[in-house]
């Protein structure tokens, strides 16, 4: 006697390409939630400062670098993407203008989180976001938390998109 077919499962969400790396310490959840935490809040602080709170600058950047040592991902991709998404943070303390600069740490997020090289393509809305924004801020930097809002929320909305694009096999 033979026995039913049984159903092929429903295909389910996406795993996450870093989800199943080898971690030496904490679990992937943590580590990405401290590390979003961290950069962002990180990334914030940098902004925020100015000559007369030198003290911000300092643990703004001590945060940011933290935050993207911590992400989960290979160590060679954290270690290539500290320098240049901390130098863009710091290139933020010019103004609203030069939200732009936020297109290099995006990019580095996709390269930490083992995005497919097509999800690339994600960067073209928050460049255009970031042009749109700091043009019309210009070098209001009372303006400054917005302009962040504004490019941030375009940052992690192309984040999400980009996960919907599938890495090839």
């Amino acid at each position: 006697m033979t026995s039913p077919a049984v159903p092929a499962p429903a295909p389910g969400p996406r795993r996450e390409p870093t989800a199943s790396l080898p971690l030496r310490w904490g679990d992937h959840a943590t580590r990405l939630w401290t590390g979003i935490w961290l950069i962002v809040g990180g990334g914030v602080s940098i902004a925020g400062s100015n000559t007369e709170a030198l003290w911000v600058l300092a643990l703004g950047t001590t945060a940011h670098v933290a935050g993207w040592c911590v992400l989960p991902s290979s160590g060679c991709r954290r270690v290539v993407a500290v320098g240049p998404a901390t130098l863009a943070m710091w290139l933020l303390l010019t103004g609203p203008r030069f939200v732009i600069v936020l297109v290099v740490p995006y990019l580095l997020w996709l390269y930490v989180r083992h995005r497919a090289p097509l999800s690339v393509l994600t960067a073209v809305p928050v460049a255009a976001a970031a042009i749109l924004v700091g043009d019309a801020f210009g070098h209001d930097y009372s303006r400054m938390l917005a302009a962040l809002a504004i490019v941030g929320a375009t940052m992690a909305a192309g984040a999400w998109a980009s996960r919907l694009i599938p890495r090839r096999r």
